[in-house]
Parts: C-alpha cells; structure tokens; sequence
C-alpha cells in the first residue's frame, strides 16, 4: 500500500494548487491513502498558517472530497501543530475529529530555524547545543502525548549545519521518549528538496528508528501538486535498505500497520 500523509494546501498561505488538483494527482500516482494535514492555527506565526475561522472551511473541504473519490482513493483529514515552548495550543485543534495529529518542531525559542531569513543564528552559538535543544524539544513533544506522529523529525539539518558530536547520542533520549508514547516517525521526502539535500531522518536516526521498534509513516510533505508522492521510489528503497517492511497509516487517531 502507498500513504503520503502530509499534505499541505493553500489556505496556509505558502502553498499552491487546490485540494482536489492534488487529490487527483495522488490518484495518478496510485496513491492510496492520501492526507491533507494543513498547518494548525496558533497564535504564532499566523501568516503561514490556517487561521482558526477557517477550520470548520477546511475539514468540510476535505470530507467532500473523501465522499467525491472515496471509490479511487482514501483521504485523511489532519492537522500539523507546531510544538513551541511557552506558547500554547489550541484545545480546538488538539481535541478536532481528525484522523491523526502530526506534532513539529519549526522553532526554539521563538526562532525559525528552517527559515532562511533567520540563518545567521547558526553561525553566532554552539551548534551541538542547538542540536541538543531541538531534540530536547522533539522530546518534550513526545513527552506530551498529544500527537500520533513526529514530524521531520531532524528538521534542523536543513541547511547542513551539523553538529561535531554523534548524532545518535543527541537524538536517543527523545527517540526514548516516542517510543514510549507510542508514536511513529515519518520518513519525509521533503529534505530532498531543502540544503541538505537528504530524506528526514538521516541513515543514523533511522538506525536507531529501527533498533527501537518505532512505526515508520511516509510522507512528501507537498506544497505544490507537482511535489505529491516526490521521490517516492528512493524513499522506498531507503526504508528497505534498513529493514523496514510496513508502514502506519491512521483512521480516527487509530493506527494500523500496512505493508508497503
């Protein structure tokens, strides 16, 4: 079976295409379990992100698109929430009759390290505690129990800023904690398209994904129609390579593991 489920669409104001451009495409791809899983409302960063007045507009938006294809393809309704310290999320969202909840990690401390305007910070502090923090914070994330899924889960080797101490140690304790709170992790292609030029997570985290028996999920994280399913094939043959031979999918914040 083929899952792509995390999708974006316009109403987060940095994407393009409509939803049913990209349902279709999902169809011609043989996708068959595709979600949209548009950035959550918070009262940060509301510029790119669905505003709280247009949820109901939203989920409404994706069931007629469950009932219009639901005999070529499975659609699944969900949201991504930025996990931040100190600011909190939106019950609405937390508690929304969605089919899973993918919890990201955009920022620490207020600070967008996935946005190149802000990219000087990299340069000015020690880059093994920016690393620490972030998995500190993915963690914490865990630790929370409000979500089904990590999203790019090592986000912060989008520009090739990498730390000089071995990954697998930084990362462990939060890996720990995901499992623990019965999580997946999402193989995400979109790390392909970014600097690093590499699948979230890297070979090491993944390893270590493997050896503690966390689920895997697949997803291309679109925000344009012509990025639904990228780089599937090579995305495939990475997870292979490590031993995985299933993959999560969700229904009603209910998981099952299907082979891929």
């Amino acid at each position: 079976m083929r899952v792509d489920l995390h999708n974006h669409t316009t109403l987060c104001n940095h994407a393009t295409g409509t939803m049913e451009e990209y349902v279709i495409r999902a169809i011609e791809l043989g996708i068959d379990e595709f979600g949209f899983s548009e950035h959550a409302p918070m009262d940060f960063d509301e510029e790119y992100r669905l505003n709280i007045s247009q949820k109901d507009y939203y989920e409404n938006e994706v069931k007629k698109l469950q009932e219009k294809y639901k005999n070529q393809i499975k659609i699944l309704l969900a949201y991504e929430v930025d996990f931040m310290q100190n600011i909190k999320m939106l019950d609405e969202i937390l508690n929304a009759k969605v089919d899973y909840l993918i919890g990201s990690v955009h920022f620490l401390d207020g600070w967008g390290f996935d946005n190149p305007e802000f990219i000087g910070k990299y340069e000015n502090n020690d880059i093994d505690k920016i690393w620490q923090d972030y998995f500190d914070t993915v963690q914490a994330l865990a630790k929370s129990k409000h979500f089904d899924i990590v999203g790019h889960i090592d986000l912060i080797k989008i520009f090739k800023y990498l730390p000089k101490k071995d990954i697998k140690i930084i990362a462990k304790n939060a890996l720990k904690e995901i499992k623990k709170s019965n999580m997946a992790i999402e193989v995400n292609a979109a790390g392909l398209r970014k600097p690093i030029k590499e699948i979230y997570p890297s070979k090491d985290i993944l390893e270590l994904v493997y050896e503690l028996d966390i689920p895997i999920t697949l997803s291309s994280d679109a925000h344009s129609v012509e990025q639904i399913g990228f780089k599937y094939e090579e995305v495939i043959n990475y997870v292979k390579s490590l031993g995985f031979t299933k993959v999560a999918t969700f229904e009603n914040r209910e998981r099952k593991l299907v082979n891929f």
